[in-house]
């Protein structure tokens, strides 16, 4: 297990390293290969506004020192969701019950209540957490489109090309559209701009019934964006044995995908196995099935007094 001490410095030069390695579809296929743009997203961002990177690292820094003193969220956090379906065609206009299943899937997985959660092998069964997050489906927002695939740019969240967020410092936004590019989904992490805050998610990727399909069907790409969306980094760092600021999960070589066989280990410092099931890795829906205390002392570091999330708070 690794131990992490970041400067403000460090972590803004880490973040200015982690578009080399960003992983999509595209680079094989849809199929073969998950494709998240949070990084790239990320990327973009920091190069169109300097101070973002400045902000982060404040947040960064907060978080390490509320993670230090205990001071994280006493009791539950209850995120309301608005979901935003921008549709061209009837099936892109995905149903309530495909909907609800999603919120459904986030709530089993925040909660340690998902089946598979069972499945923790032994080495990581001292440190598989039970977040303690749930979430409500506030309202579902609608509206048809003449595009034919979105893509990065958040053009899905402007009033003129989408639906705008609905109060996104209290309330979670989930764009569900055609996303195309082999991209399965992207979050905005803690910091960005209010007017672009939340999560978006390929309308093939949304749920675990309805017109979800392939080995992305269990509504755990929605688990792995909201990870992102609460402060949590990739489980590789974005790096070749790089750092995802969490102390409690192994080094990780790069991305897996799949659903690597166990033990999978890594080439890295002391070969540790590889936590590959864990939401922030890149494998197949099923593959996937637990988060870490120390992620969950990461997420719950957001939403206290002063956090970049205190909004939704308690």
């Amino acid at each position: 297990m690794k131990k992490i001490l970041l400067s403000a410095a460090a972590l803004v030069l880490l973040f200015s390293c982690q578009n080399d390695t960003t992983e999509t579809a595209t680079e094989t296929s849809a199929v073969a290969k998950r494709g998240c743009a949070s990084q790239e997203v990320l990327a973009a961002q920091m190069k169109a506004d300097p101070t973002l990177a400045l902000r982060m690292s404040k947040i960064e820094a907060f978080t390490e020192k509320a993670m230090l003193s205990g001071r994280l969220v006493n009791g539950k956090v209850e995120i309301p969701v608005v979901v935003n379906v921008l549709y061209r065609t009837a099936a892109e206009n995905i149903s309530l019950d495909q909907i609800q299943s999603q919120i459904d899937v986030l709530n089993e997985d925040f909660n340690a209540t998902n089946s598979d959660f069972t499945s923790t092998p032994a080495l990581f069964s001292g440190v598989a957490a039970n977040v303690g997050i749930t979430f409500v489906l506030q309202n579902v927002v609608r509206k048809s489109t003449r595009t034919t695939s979105f893509s990065t740019n958040d053009a899905m969240k402007s009033a003129s090309k989408g639906i705008a967020p609905t109060t996104p410092s209290t309330v979670l936004n989930m764009w569900s559209c055609n996303l195309g590019g082999g991209i399965l989904g992207y979050a905005q992490f803690p910091g960005g701009s209010s007017a672009t805050d939340g999560v978006v998610m390929d309308n093939n990727a949304f749920g675990r019934t309805g017109t979800v399909s392939g080995v992305y069907n269990l509504g755990r790409t929605a688990t792995h964006e909201v990870g992102h969306w609460m402060n949590l980094r990739h489980i590789w760092g974005d790096a070749t044995c790089g750092s995802d600021l969490v102390s409690d999960t192994p080094t990780h070589n790069t991305a897996n995908y799949g659903v690597p066989a166990y033990p999978h280990y890594s080439t890295c410092t002391g070969t540790p196995v590889e936590m590959t099931m864990n939401y922030m890795d890149y494998t197949d829906d099923r593959g996937m099935y637990m988060f870490t205390n120390g992620q969950k002392s990461r997420m719950d570091a957001i939403f206290v007094s002063g956090g970049a999330r205190a909004g939704f708070g308690i």
